[in-house]
């Protein structure tokens, strides 16, 4: 069963929260921007709550709104304790520092996962962690036996490091927002229990996972010791994440957060935000997923072969699709979607900026957010589809 977070409606006369509202004409053009969930702006409510917020020291532990989104957060969680800050990056590695106390230690980490390629190595930068690599499979998991191999067996032998953490990520951003089956982490928690090694997960779209399994979150996350959340992605915010653990941990991770420059004062104004967030915000990412799915269906449907997708491993709000032709590269046909020209105006009768993102290769990705409507999704595989028959008959 979901959660009451998940499924309460909104009272009589409420609307679910938005974002800030109709400011995709830039000009006299749309912008339908799926570079990232992060390029997402509070709204009025977020800002009114924002303005209003009820303030105090957060570096001595006295501002009532940080202190309630912590409590929020931890229950939900369904964690001991729980505590802001600034970024995903710092809470992955306050997280990592907390399990891996020991400098020379080392942790498991996918090879594709944000950890290890989008966080400047702030494990070994910083902390002294090395990180082993596992292969991320398809849809963001492991094979179990390559995970088990991976743990050192033979410390304190000189040679070689202590494994002391197991990083997974979900849903997993490089793998096209793919959830992670509850199965497999029930699998990788019996492994940890076996060798006595805690498990962090970087849940910075957290809350996209348990929508889309119709689960709460604490049941993800009772296969893990320890978690960081974004509540600047789907979730709304304009800044801030939120980790979660034992209680003993969250002591430990505040000492870390202020070596880190991570402690604010009067950071309430932030956390206003976070509690609209993870209260308002949550059910609403389904509307994200369906516009994915939805392009995909599109791509599928209306450009092919030039474009190709697999709309079975869109389940959440995150989308990867592949440029097929050899009449334009990724960026090219980035490029081309983004700009409009007089020829566009005059066939279709408006101009559609549509922000695409090239990842690596021939492949792009798009991401869903509350500032992109159903509508919004329309228009982008309408210009998808302008864009593509130009380019095939340019080439004949």
């Amino acid at each position: 069963m979901r959660s009451a977070l998940l499924l309460r409606p909104p009272a009589a006369g409420r609307r679910w929260y938005r974002g800030s509202g109709p400011r995709a004409e830039t000009g006299p053009h749309r912008v339908v921007d799926l570079r990232s969930d992060t390029v997402s702006r509070p709204g009025a409510a977020m800002r009114a709550a924002m303005g209003s917020a009820a303030l105090g020291d957060d570096v001595y532990g006295e501002d009532p709104t940080v202190n309630e989104l912590q409590r929020r957060a931890a229950q939900l969680f369904g964690m001991e304790a729980a505590l802001f800050v600034p970024t995903g990056t710092m809470g992955n590695l306050i997280s990592v520092m907390c399990h891996c106390w020991e400098r020379g230690t080392e942790l498991i980490v996918g090879d594709r996962a944000h950890i290890h390629i989008f966080e400047q190595g702030g494990g070994a930068q910083i902390a002294g962690v090395h990180s082993r690599l596992v292969k991320n499979l398809p849809d963001g998991t492991f094979d179990l036996n390559e995970l088990e191999s991976s743990i050192r067996h033979d410390y304190p032998d000189p040679h070689i490091t202590k494994t002391s953490l197991i990083c997974l990520e979900n849903t997993h951003n490089v793998k096209g927002g793919r959830v992670l089956p509850l199965p497999f982490l029930r699998e990788v928690r019996g492994l940890a229990d076996t060798y006595k090694l805690p498990i962090h997960m970087d849940g910075a779209r957290l809350m996209n996972a348990a929508v889309a399994q119709r689960v709460q979150a604490s049941d993800i996350l009772r296969h893990c010791d320890s978690v960081s959340l974004c509540l600047s992605k789907g979730l709304g915010s304009p800044v801030g994440s939120i980790i979660g653990g034992r209680k003993d941990f969250i002591e430990r991770a505040v000492r870390l957060r202020k070596v880190l420059g991570g402690g604010m004062r009067q950071a309430g104004v932030l956390a206003a935000a976070g509690l609209i967030s993870i209260s308002d915000m949550v059910d609403r990412l389904e509307e994200d997923h369906r516009n994915a799915r939805t392009f995909a269906q599109g791509i599928k449907m209306h450009a092919t072969p030039f474009c190709e997708v697999d709309v079975d491993t869109v389940e959440t709000n995150i989308l990867l699709f592949t440029i097929n032709s050899p009449l334009a590269t990724a960026e090219e046909f980035c490029r081309r979607m983004g700009e409009v020209s007089e020829e566009e105006v005059a066939e279709t009768g408006r101009g559609v900026r549509v922000l695409l993102l090239p990842i690596y290769g021939h492949i792009l990705r798009a991401v869903w957010h509350l500032d992109v409507s159903e509508e919004d999704t329309h228009l982008a595989l309408g210009k998808l589809q302008f864009v593509v028959n130009k380019l095939e008959q340019r080439s004949t």
